[in-house]
């Protein structure tokens, strides 16, 4: 499989006028994205029991309390807790997505890190195959993006540390940003290229 890699020179001059600030946005809001929201506390209301006065308003000498589901009693509700009706979602408008994209390209492109391949496939189906390929590489860890993803290729890259396989409609700024190198398949980078 013969290897090319991309340069700055490789890339349309576009690319490099990209103001940073759109790749911080896109993964701020890819990482808000991945946030479970399942941290939920009971208030006061929410709590069962407590319908019943705990002592008499006057007379006993205690602070006065209308329900032992108050925060201050033990078994009571929580005060200022975490709620899961939380909306963490931040839009990212369609435009700086691709901004984002293009930045981190950019930035993997002046490193070199950009490997395009005629077609990246591990007929075998097998890690060590797998490994051995990203071994060639000589890359810390590597975002693999083919066109269409076969069985066998992924099987092959499922349990790589240092390897993720996607198909080209996942790629995003997020994965670019987030991974040491990328390899691609000509036909998806040649695509990519002509839609920006």
């Amino acid at each position: 499989m013969s290897t090319t890699v991309i340069k700055t020179d490789d890339i349309p001059e576009s690319y490099l006028e990209v103001n940073p600030h759109n790749l911080y946005l896109y993964c701020k809001s890819y990482a808000a994205g991945l946030r479970a929201n399942t941290a939920h506390t009971k208030t006061r209301s929410d709590v069962r029991g407590g319908g019943k006065k705990p002592w008499a308003q006057k007379g006993g000498g205690r602070a006065r309390a209308g329900s032992v589901r108050s925060p201050i009693f033990v078994g009571g509700g929580v005060a200022f807790g975490p709620k899961n009706n939380k909306n963490y979602n931040q839009k990212v408008n369609k435009k700086q997505k691709k901004l984002a994209l293009n930045f981190a390209l950019a930035e993997l492109a002046a490193e070199e890190k950009i490997f395009v391949m005629d077609s990246i496939v591990i007929e075998s189906g097998k890690t060590k195959d797998a490994q051995s390929f990203v071994n060639e590489l000589g890359q810390r860890d590597v975002l693999v993006v083919k066109e269409l993803i076969d069985d066998k290729t992924f099987l092959a890259f499922r349990n790589l540390k240092n390897a993720y396989l996607i198909e080209a409609n996942e790629l995003n700024a997020y994965l670019a940003a987030a991974y040491h190198s990328v390899v691609i398949e000509k036909a998806v980078w040649d695509k990519l290229i002509e839609e920006r």
